[in-house]
């Protein structure tokens, strides 16, 4: 009765969109319920059970695959450290010798080598003792395993006997992952006679009553330096090198250094004359003396170098070479101006005098090729090609100006023959085209190739050519030897210069209009006086689309060849031929004429 509240517990949930019952945990009223949660008891045990529960039994892995001996061992080795004694009978100075040699085992196929280290100067053939090969262990046929080797034990191969002194880290942990006990490692012994021979000899010098001690004491690490040049230009391919020379004052030695410049082709080897004691005065004796294997002692010295025998502005001759010094630091000048009391230090100017500059002589022109692209053979042994205007390339792409000129002959048959000149404005180039005539005796066709042509009295060294400026109706163009005269132009040569005015003399733009007002009269008196109405010129446009059409059909025909021709025959430039002398010429160029189609033009 003293409840307040009645209501359940909610079961019903879901998780990840699936709907599934659970215990409540309270009862009617809020009440907690003890009989649907664990004890501690059982969430031990829960936590000690496998996952067997969940997931089934788990699956075995199957069993390893069979590695082979020569798989799992390869590239294993083991080494061991050993010695044998090698008698010596002919010889007082040793009676036994020790060579020291490796001992390896290879575990892959049970095979054994023997190698000895190369010693210097032992006079002895060593490297490999016996080769890889599997050694018999005695007479019955049984082989050596790494079973049978251990440390501080002996090994007979082929009747020698070895003994193992010691092995290295991998070959002490296999043994040991074997079950194998090995034995303490020994020492190794050397051989008495090599390390006699490594033992310095002892000298017997009587000491003088100079106190070397003291000069070192007082003067060490104090050197002079000194700028020296060896001329050895006397020599096959010799010059003159600069050299610093250094003497130590510690202990009176010259050390001769190189001076190395950026690819000056020499190697770098620092040092000419290593730091020694320079002898400056010998001893008289036979020319038969071989000093040149021997080494220099005082006995055979009468004087040394010091640092009196050095100055500034003399030459000094250090073991066959003439070094003349020029010049020295800041420490040597105070250092003789103290020692010795010399003042004068003024350093020799070695700079080597300019050369006097040749000037280069240009070969005339030969006349093969361009001469800008001839003229790259006088600068390089490997010309380039010259530089072109890129840019001026692109702007007058494919813009030609077509002049007519006839040539100047005293030939009449070849004053009247007409030709040509195409003016390129992407290179300056000129090439010059004779239109072929018939029955006039002379092969037409192309006449100059596309080259750039130079002007009268143009030289090698200032080249001039011409520009379009230099055309104009009436001036003479000499190419190569023949002169024309430019008698006529194309009208796209007036509207180019006209749109371009800025780029082009007056006097070449007054030329082309007064050659052009003539026809532009004539063309603008037609016009007034015929005009055109709009449906005729609808009909004309029809015509003409008609008469290309017709021309079309007939792929032989050379239309730049007909314009030429109708130009040529319109000779007072006014644009209208008579009916007759139409179809004179339409037959002479073998262009088919349709009646219909003439009557109609």
């Amino acid at each position: 009765p003293q409840k307040t509240s009645f209501h359940r517990s909610q079961t019903l949930d879901y998780r990840n969109g699936c709907a599934f019952f659970r215990l409540p945990t309270v009862g009617i009223g809020g009440e907690q319920l003890y009989v649907n949660q664990l004890s501690e008891s059982e969430l031990d045990e829960l936590s000690s059970i496998r996952p067997t529960l969940t997931y089934g039994q788990a699956k075995r892995a199957p069993p390893s695959d069979f590695i082979p001996a020569y798989v799992a061992f390869d590239k294993k080795i083991l080494k061991f450290d050993a010695y044998f004694q090698e008698d010596v009978p002919l010889s007082a100075e040793e009676h036994y010798r020790i060579r020291q040699v490796g001992i390896y085992y290879y575990l892959e196929d049970d095979s054994m080598s023997v190698m000895e280290p190369v010693v210097p100067n032992s006079g002895l053939p060593q490297g490999k003792l016996i080769r890889r090969q599997r050694v018999p262990k005695n007479e019955h046929g049984d082989h050596y395993h790494w079973k049978d080797l251990n440390r501080g034990m002996n090994i007979t191969m082929y009747g020698r006997t070895y003994r193992i002194v010691d092995c290295d880290p991998f070959t002490q942990v296999f043994l040991e992952s074997q079950g194998i006990e090995l034995n303490p490692p020994e020492k190794m012994i050397f051989d008495p006679y090599t390390e006699l021979r490594r033992m310095p000899v002892r000298k017997y010098i009587t000491p003088s009553d100079f106190d070397q001690l003291k000069q070192f004491l007082t003067y060490d690490k104090q050197v002079l330096r000194f700028y020296a040049m060896w001329d050895d230009t006397n020599s096959m391919f010799g010059e003159k090198r600069p050299y610093i020379i250094h003497y130590y004052l510690a202990d009176d030695t010259v050390e001769v250094r190189e001076i190395h410049e950026h690819n000056d082709g020499r190697d770098p080897f620092p040092v000419l004359i290593k730091r020694q004691r320079l002898p400056k005065t010998f001893v008289d004796k036979k020319t038969t003396f071989p000093s040149c294997v021997l080494e220099i002692s005082d006995q055979e010295v009468l004087e040394w170098y010091t640092a009196k025998d050095f100055a500034v502005g003399k030459s000094t001759t250090l073991l066959g070479r003439p070094f003349f010094i020029y010049d020295c630091d800041e420490f040597t000048r105070n250092f003789y101006r103290d020692k010795f009391g010399i003042t004068d230090f003024q350093p020799v100017d070695i700079r080597k005098k300019p050369l006097e500059e040749v000037p280069q002589v240009i070969p005339p022109y030969n006349g093969f090729g361009f001469l800008e692209d001839s003229l790259q053979n006088c600068f390089s042994l490997l010309p380039k090609p010259p530089r072109k205007d890129v840019i001026k390339m692109l702007e007058n792409d494919r813009k030609v100006l077509r002049y007519q000129v006839a040539l100047e002959s005293p030939n009449p048959e070849d004053r009247k023959r007409r030709f040509i000149l195409s003016y390129f404005l992407s290179n300056d180039m000129i090439s010059i085209y004779e239109p072929p005539v018939r029955n006039s005796g002379i092969i037409g066709g192309k006449y100059l190739s596309k080259t750039r042509v130079p002007k009268p009295g143009s030289t090698t060294e200032n080249a001039t050519y011409y520009e379009p400026s230099d055309l104009t109706i009436g001036s003479t163009v000499e190419v190569f030897g023949h002169r024309f005269i430019i008698t006529d132009a194309d009208e796209y040569v007036l509207n180019y210069m006209e749109s371009n005015a800025e780029s082009f003399p007056a006097a070449t733009l007054q030329s082309l209009r007064d050659h052009f007002r003539p026809r532009q009269v004539v063309k603008d008196t037609a016009i007034s006086d015929n005009p055109v109405p709009e449906t005729s010129k609808q009909e004309l446009d029809e015509l003409i689309v008609q008469v290309q059409e017709e021309l079309k059909l007939h792929n032989y025909l050379n239309n730049r060849n007909i314009q030429e021709k109708f130009l040529q025959h319109d000779k007072d430039g006014s644009g209208i031929l008579d009916k007759g002398e139409f179809l004179a010429l339409c037959n002479s160029l073998n262009v088919p004429t349709s009646n219909v189609l003439v009557n109609k033009v």
